[in-house]
């Protein structure tokens, strides 16, 4: 066990835990945001993304002893944010949300897309988005969603 200090949300925390816990399990057991979903356990799909130090990760794959002194936003800090606001209405607005399972996962892909480029082109926002799977919805009406948010967030990101 190791004292492990970190952002977690704008808030600093420190839990006493395994070096190698992962932190997909203290995200969901310890603080409960259970917006981080367990989908392949295998740093694969995305359902687990989250952002540290602003760069989006699979938290299935990130021991928690590697996150010491960085900042770490879930879906659920990220949420409280006009940036989430304008993805989320996106995201609605052009039918990219259906059973909602991965959805977290790609507004913080997208969100980390956005964050370095504001305006990318739909090739662009394939590749941003590339680490994440959506087995409902299509692609095209998430493409097209972060297309709008682009739009509509002008000045945003």
């Amino acid at each position: 066990m190791a004292k492990i200090k970190f952002t977690l949300n704008n808030k600093v925390v420190e839990i006493e835990e395994s070096p190698t816990a992962r932190l997909l399990d203290i995200l969901r057991d310890k603080y409960d945001f259970v917006g981080v979903k367990e989908g392949c356990g295998e740093g694969e799909c995305g359902a687990c993304a989250v952002l540290i130090n602003d760069k989006i990760v699979n938290s299935c794959i990130v021991p928690l002893g590697t996150v010491e002194g960085k900042s770490i936003v879930t879906i659920e800090g990220f949420s409280k944010t006009k940036r989430h606001e304008v993805l989320r209405e996106s995201f609605e607005e052009e039918g990219a949300v259906q059973c909602g399972f991965c959805t977290p996962g790609m507004l913080i892909a997208s969100e980390s897309l956005l964050n370095t480029n504001p305006h990318p082109t739909d090739e662009e926002i394939k590749i941003g988005l590339s680490g994440n799977l959506c087995r409902c919805t299509g692609y095209n009406m998430i493409i097209k969603a972060v297309k709008s948010a682009s739009k509509k967030g002008d000045g945003l990101w």
